[in-house]
């Protein structure tokens, strides 16, 4: 089973999958795609196909066969049309219909990083991460690679997609083959060159030994949190585990740095003071290179059980992030810290981080939440006047790994327009 994947959306991951399904057939190996994405399912209108029956029909102990398709382009490529929304559908338990012997299985993964993508990479053999030849096509491409690495799935290659020649950055993305470039074609999967480009990377993925499929030695224990500078500051990041406490006033933008994160690796994002849109929205439009996190409301009578039923399900190696923790600090305290014990557990258990965004110091289970945190981040804003841009520091004043304070830290995702960066409150810039 290999896994096709791509932070960035509309990167033609769904185009990649139908592609070398066909390719596949071509050399006479049969082939099932299967639409792992409910929210733009893709696979079953790119073929022309009736959207039912969906994944979510598979039974315990039926063959993938049963329920595919026929693509009518390639009579031995089966297609599988992905669950509906209201479907509800896991991989683990299958996980005997997707070792299809002789049958090459592509699933078409969702984009971003977040659960809905983490589960069927897990189940795979290996992955093929697809990209654009743009910035934010490139970048997304590397979270899709840290996402796999994570996982310790393979990473087969890459396939530069609406491209004709390999961009410098690809080059040096370390222990992940160029499998080949797809061109830029009117309805590409009716076109001969892009076929070509196809069969050339089918032929590629064949030649590829066990040595070359095993998983490269991955350096570093720690997880960046996808502020640079910050990264700088923590040696590269924190330990798989820890608990980050961000600690800001409401008018300090500190959620610019819980967006930052959302860019790095697959993200749960419970949202306790906004409704679900409200945080998409404001992810979209910050102007900083973000992720595509799964986002999630809690609220009403029993905040801390909706939190601790989410948590649960945490993948392995992901973001969580809780904005903000005041309505959860506000219930009973047995409960609260409860809740605060459980939730460094599961961030243990998956090699996760957890960052926990504390607005002002008005709590009074503030206290509870500082103790338990590993790392407190205090986040401060400067505005210079009307005219110029803030700037944002952020001292670090618990650092459980280092048991030291460090120095400031000035960000540069805002800096005053007229004058550059501002002194810190310390001085130090």
């Amino acid at each position: 089973m290999i896994a096709i994947t791509g932070a960035k959306g509309g990167c033609g991951k769904s185009t990649v999958t139908v592609g070398l399904a066909r390719a596949f057939a071509r050399s006479e190996t049969s082939a099932i795609t299967v639409d792992a994405d409910r929210q733009l399912p893709n696979l079953h209108v790119m073929t022309g196909l009736d959207r039912e029956p969906t994944l979510a029909e598979l039974k315990r102990g039926q063959s993938l066969d049963t329920i595919a398709q026929t693509d009518p382009e390639s009579p031995t490529v089966g297609v599988v049309p992905a669950p509906k929304p209201s479907q509800p559908f896991e991989f683990e338990p299958h996980r005997e219909a997707f070792d299809t012997d002789g049958t090459q299985l592509l699933v078409d993964c969702p984009s971003g990083a977040g659960p809905d993508v983490v589960e069927p990479v897990r189940q795979a053999d290996g992955v093929i991460v697809v990209a654009t030849d743009t910035d934010r096509g490139l970048d997304a491409a590397e979270t899709s690679i840290e996402l796999a690495r994570r996982l310790d799935v393979p990473v087969y290659g890459a396939v530069l997609n609406q491209c004709s020649e390999v961009p410098t950055q690809a080059n040096r993305w370390e222990g992940v083959p160029l499998l080949g470039c797809v061109p830029d074609r009117p309805s590409p999967l009716l076109n001969q060159t892009v076929e070509e480009s196809f069969d050339e990377i089918v032929t590629r993925l064949s030649a590829q030994s066990a040595a070359d499929r095993s998983l490269p030695e991955y350096g570093g224990d720690r997880l960046p949190v996808g502020t640079p500078e910050l990264d700088d500051q923590l040696d590269g990041g924190v330990p798989p585990g820890s608990i980050v406490a961000l600690v800001g006033e409401p008018s300090s933008q500190a959620e610019q740095l819980l967006y930052s994160a959302t860019d790095v690796r697959g993200t749960l994002y419970i949202s306790t003071l906004q409704p679900r849109g409200a945080v998409r929205q404001s992810i979209d439009t910050t102007g900083l290179p973000t992720g595509n996190p799964t986002i999630r409301e809690v609220g009403g009578e029993t905040p801390i059980e909706d939190a601790t039923e989410l948590i649960e399900k945490l993948p392995n190696a992901a973001n969580l992030i809780i904005d903000g923790t005041d309505p959860l600090e506000q219930q009973d305290r047995s409960t609260y810290l409860s809740f605060l014990g459980t939730l460094k557990e599961r961030l243990v258990d998956t090699d996760s981080i957890g960052l926990l965004h504390c607005l002002g110091d008005s709590s009074h289970r503030r206290t509870a939440t500082l103790r338990a945190a590993d790392i407190v981040l205090e986040f401060e804003t400067i505005r210079p006047g009307i005219e110029g841009d803030a700037a944002h520091y952020v001292t670090i004043p618990k650092y459980r790994p280092a048991d030291t304070a460090t120095e400031p830290v000035t960000l540069t995702f805002a800096t005053d327009s007229r004058t550059g960066p501002i002194e810190s409150p310390t001085g130090s810039n």
